[in-house]
């Protein structure tokens, strides 16, 4: 731990300067691929997030991200303080928030922040650079078609490096680009929205006032029906929070019907990072295109 407390102290030193010095450090969070630490200094804590990830600039994007997101959007989203490479170590240094329990009005503030982040639009599908979604590369290349960019830079690469990592058959290949041309019309054509990307319930927080915090993006400009597929796909949000969207920012109708091909984007995500168990949820929905 003395060599883990040297790597703190020497990033506390670098975005903070000398009179941040270490009292505490304490693993809170370890997933497949960052670490997260809180680090408590005489005057402040701060949650540092560190890998060993080969591509060196995957927490500046990160950090690039958050800082989107909290210039478009009233919520909470952490300060960054720094962000970098010591020795073997991706690092991001941020504000650390408390969790405390949710205020009453806590999911209708997330409803309607997430409908004022999605009202700061662009002319293009995409961003500006490339990002990532957890660990795995994001193409935002600008497009005006909101199809031929989710086709493009959200389903080809991701299927293809599943088929090259051999997590599935060419025949499932074929099968899954076969639904493309399926696709046209389905979407309702509406303005570029500035997304959070990767909305789960895991990367909500709520902070010491009992309010939504946003960490973890993996923004660009999309349809922002996406946020909203993802928020679905593994539960978590309270229908409060659907209804508060929906009284700033209404869906189109047939939303549901929409729900499934959204999400072929995050399961495939899964499926990269995971394995075959988020196969049966991609069949599920290619199968319903093949009838």
């Amino acid at each position: 731990m003395h060599d883990q407390n040297d790597l703190y102290e020497q990033i506390l030193f670098e975005n903070l300067g000398a009179d941040s010095f270490l009292k505490n450090a304490s693993l809170i969070a370890s997933g497949n691929h960052n670490q997260g630490i809180r680090l408590d200094t005489p005057s402040d804590s701060f949650f540092l997030k560190i890998n060993f990830e080969h591509e060196r600039d995957i927490l500046k994007k990160e950090a690039e991200g958050l800082d989107l997101l909290r210039a478009n959007t009233f919520l909470q989203v952490p300060q960054v303080f720094g962000f970098g490479r010591v020795g073997d170590y991706n690092y991001l240094l941020m504000e650390f928030i408390q969790s405390r329990r949710q205020n009453p009005n806590y999911w209708e503030n997330l409803g309607i922040g997430l409908a004022h982040l999605h009202l700061t639009q662009a002319q293009n599908f995409g961003l500006e650079e490339d990002n990532f979604i957890a660990s795995l590369h994001q193409r935002n290349l600008s497009t005006d078609n909101w199809l031929d960019f989710f086709i493009e830079f959200r389903l080809e690469p991701l299927i293809g490096k599943a088929y090259f990592d051999r997590l599935i058959p060419l025949d499932f290949l074929k099968r899954f680009q076969e639904i493309y041309p399926k696709l046209q019309g389905i979407f309702p054509k509406e303005q570029p929205a500035l997304l959070h990307g990767d909305l789960w319930s895991g990367n909500v927080i709520c902070n010491p006032e009992g309010q939504p915090a946003l960490i973890d993006p993996a923004v660009y400009f999309g349809h922002r029906e996406m946020d909203l597929a993802f928020s679905r796909l593994f539960g978590g949000f309270d229908q409060e929070f659907y209804d508060a969207y929906e009284s700033v920012l209404p869906l189109e109708p047939e939303f549901e019907s929409r729900m499934g091909i959204y999400n072929l984007y995050p399961l495939l995500v899964h499926l990269n990072l995971f394995g075959s168990a988020y196969l049966h949820g991609i069949e599920r929905i290619v199968k319903r295109f093949e009838n």
